[in-house]
């Protein structure tokens, strides 16, 4: 169960100046920070397009290059969303959306077959084998299903989440990242998932049956992670209602902007993300589980929420966007705390760096999970403690800009450990 931390107490005073001009800033900060949304939505929906077009492609001829082509283009996708989600838990347009395209942990014998060590149903999910990709009908919540065409309203409507169950995750990257690579068997050694071509050739030379059905999902799934991308880029546009309402409230609006900071940076990719799966040594815990891409998606997680205090975001095509920044805000107030928080979030993206750096070198994040990898440990445990020291600067700031009624996620491995053993 997750828990919350609050803003702490009066840290530091506004300084001298004018109001007005302070106001001014607010609106410019606004501004930039909504920009900076608009272009991460663009560019992730451009890269899942690239996605879109390779998944085609693969279905097309299905081969060990189209799949690894596809493999590839799944990979660049998430560098832009990732850096997105710092804009969650602040913004309620983008938590009551995010569900559908980023949800984790998937029980994913929902979709697709998986091995015999994977287990049945359980009294948790009844669904957890359902798998859709080898049943055109089935029940769910007393009602006959009608899965015989495999569609993104299918996906959308019936099963994601079905039966009110979290874990019964049917759309987004993660559904779409399993079904290019399958389960990872390879626990706490390297390696990642390693499903074949071949489970998208139909006609004899299919594997594990149902290549048809396999592809169908695999298409469905990818093209509503484009339909959901090209809503939410169109939310941050000029008039979207994203930015709108984002600018409708200067002091909500930055209060927003913190809140996502600190959540993020705490209970989520800290606690959820990182703590309780070094916690439980359980490879399962990680983000990008079946890829074994989890060392990024904590890197650019990172990334994301040092964009919004500086203000700036590199694109994929190299263009930078930038303005009026929350150090801006806070430098006018206090130049050293201005200092401390950059320099604390230097201090989180070279340790997430050395993490990243140590997995594209071949020491996989599933290895650095293992119970008694000390080196291992160290590595997580440095952007653990990156992520817990940055958010306690963020506290500072929103004492230091006088902002009300702010709450960052919590997380049960940080705030109460003894409550994930129980």
């Amino acid at each position: 169960m997750k828990t919350l931390i609050l803003a702490g107490t009066a840290l530091t005073t506004l300084a001298a100046g004018s109001s007005a001009a302070f106001a001014a800033d607010k609106a410019a900060v606004l501004t930039n920070y909504s920009n900076i949304a608009e272009a991460k939505f663009q560019d992730s929906l451009a890269t899942a397009q690239v996605l879109q077009t390779a998944v085609e492609a693969l279905l097309a001829a299905p081969s060990v290059e189209t799949l690894e082509a596809a493999r590839g283009a799944w990979l660049d996708s998430r560098v832009p969303y990732q850096q997105s989600e710092v804009f969650r838990f602040g913004n309620a347009i983008v938590d009551d959306w995010e569900g559908k395209v980023n949800a984790w942990p998937l029980d994913e014998g929902l979709i697709d077959y998986v091995d015999a060590s994977y287990g049945g149903p359980s009294d948790e999910n009844a669904l957890a084998v359902l798998n859709v990709v080898a049943n055109p009908a089935f029940e769910l919540s007393g009602k006959s299903i009608d899965a015989s065409d495999i569609t993104p309203a299918l996906l959308e409507g019936s099963l994601h989440e079905a039966e009110g169950v979290e874990s019964n995750v049917a759309t987004g990257y993660h559904a779409i990242e399993f079904l290019l690579w399958g389960q990872d068997l390879n626990g706490t050694d390297h390696g990642a998932g390693n499903r074949a071509f071949t489970d998208y050739v139909t006609g004899d030379d299919c594997t594990n049956d149902n290549c048809d059905r396999r592809g169908a999902y695999l298409k469905a799934a990818t093209d509503l992670l484009v339909s959901d991308l090209q809503w939410m880029a169109a939310q941050w546009a000029e008039s979207g209602e994203a930015r709108t309402n984002l600018l409708s409230d200067e002091d909500a609006g930055i209060s927003a902007m913190l809140t996502g900071m600190g959540s993020l940076s705490y209970g989520e990719t800290a606690g959820e993300r990182m703590r309780l799966g070094l916690m439980l040594n359980d490879p399962e815990e990680e983000h990008d589980c079946f890829s074994d891409n989890t060392h990024n998606s904590h890197y650019y997680d990172g990334k994301g929420v040092q964009n919004v205090y500086l203000g700036e975001y590199t694109r994929v095509n190299g263009d930078v966007v930038s303005g009026a920044s929350l150090s801006d805000l806070v430098m006018a107030v206090n130049a050293d705390l201005d200092a401390e928080m950059r320099g604390k979030l230097t201090a989180t993206m070279d340790a997430l760096g050395a993490l990243k750096a140590a997995a594209d070198g071949g020491f996989s994040y599933d290895q650095m999970l293992a119970q008694g990898n000390a080196e291992g440990e160290a590595l997580v445990m440095g952007g653990i403690n990156g992520l817990v020291d940055q958010t306690q600067s963020i506290e500072r700031v929103v004492t230091a800009l006088k902002l009300d009624g702010i709450a960052f996620e919590g997380s049960d491995s940080l705030d109460n450990p003894t409550a994930v053993f129980q």
